[in-house]
């Protein structure tokens, strides 16, 4: 058991936060510490960093993606530029460094880049003494997640693995673990009972539509895109917590009610995602680590429309390799890709046993287990 375990994550995008979520509670089901504390980094930095963060990322992904993949592919360049992005940090994360100082964790486990970062810095100087594990939330490794001063990296594919190793980290200090999801995803919910539950036809295709927790990209395009489609479907729109989506969602939903043959279901801010998941048969939206995960974790087939250029991108080009979406560049044509999936259901079975093979339902638990092992084997 560990003493005091320090969850770091970091709210530029729901992901992380999520992450570190599943890891609490499964240190918590194990009862693997006695203090376990959670803390989102950008908290406990300044203000004008904290916007840059969240709100730039937010508005930057929105409205300029281009902009934000050409930034991500420029310093995803291994080693080079980190001192300059290490004084950027740590000129405005001194109230981070002060609630390290104070916690005084065992262990840090860290599901964002930045704080792995500053406690890597912080190790190094010898200035802090615990043990870090870096949770990768995304499918493909930028340089931004290494560090010199850590005790173990979870990643999600062999890949992944490989990746490090070819940079330099050491074979036995990386775990394939799958991202970390809470553990609902993985419990088995009956397709048809939860239909039932959410107002959905029992017998009808069932298309979800998942907007991520910030609701945005251009919904309302890709809602009327599916209004063509050819077979039957209900399609079951997440529109997080964007309430302005939601409302300019309702015409078109109005619009569907004039069709037989497709219906819309509008869904705000939700904790039940799983049981929707649950209920349907495609997914269809941006392919974020921790949706995904929760995605293949619940049986989905993917369908990629309109992914962030940079990670998601990247998440996109694992998920078609491993043969478990399809990916509609151009949303005119996204109807008819989803007929095509549906009037091969040969290829839908083959693609949803894929999605099995690649699903780790369990990666928060497997995570735990492997810190466990390690502090009992005294390999920290």
């Amino acid at each position: 058991m560990f003493k005091k375990v320090l969850l770091l994550s970091g709210s530029s995008g729901a992901g992380h936060v999520r992450a570190a979520q599943a890891l609490e509670r499964a240190l918590l089901n194990a009862r693997a510490a006695s203090d376990v504390r959670h803390v989102d980094t950008l908290d406990y930095t300044t203000k004008m960093f904290r916007d840059l963060y969240s709100k730039a990322y937010i508005n930057t992904v929105d409205k300029a993606p281009e902009l934000f993949g050409w930034l991500y592919d420029h310093f995803d360049k291994p080693r080079k530029n980190e001192h300059l992005r290490l004084a950027l940090d740590k000129l405005n994360t001194r109230p981070f460094v002060r609630l390290l100082k104070e916690y005084q964790p065992e262990i840090t486990i860290c599901t964002h880049f930045l704080p792995a970062e500053i406690v890597s810095w912080l190790k190094g100087k010898e200035r802090l003494v615990c043990k870090q594990a870096i949770v990768v939330t995304d499918f493909d490794l930028h340089a931004m997640w290494l560090c010199d001063h850590f005790e173990h990296y979870f990643v999600p594919l062999e890949e992944t693995q490989v990746h490090l190793q070819q940079l330099g980290c050491p074979a036995q200090k990386i775990t394939v673990s799958g991202i970390p999801i809470d553990p609902v995803f993985g419990q088995h919910k009956d397709r048809v009972i939860m239909r039932g539950k959410h107002g959905l036809e029992v017998d009808k295709v069932t298309i979800l539509v998942s907007a991520g927790g910030f609701g945005i990209g251009p919904i309302d395009r890709l809602i009327r895109s599916l209004l063509e489609l050819r077979h039957p479907a209900q399609i079951v729109v997440i529109c997080g917590r964007n309430q302005e989506l939601k409302a300019s969602l309702d015409s078109i939903r109005a619009e569907a009610s004039h069709k037989e043959s497709i219906s819309v279901h509008l869904v705000g801010y939700t904790n039940e995602i799983d049981e929707y998941m649950a209920a349907s048969d495609l997914i269809v939206g941006k392919p974020g680590g921790l949706t995904t995960s929760e995605a293949l974790a619940k049986g989905l087939v993917f369908v990629v429309v309109n992914p962030i250029p940079g990670q998601e991108e990247r998440n996109s080009d694992h998920l078609l390799e491993e043969g478990v979406a399809i990916r509609c560049n151009n949303l005119p044509t996204l109807a008819y890709k989803v007929d095509r999936l549906l009037d091969d259901p040969d290829r839908l079975a083959v693609m949803r046993d894929r999605v099995r093979q690649l699903a780790r339902p369990l990666a928060a638990q497997t995570i735990v287990n492997k810190l466990l092992d390690l502090k009992g084997a005294h390999h920290f």
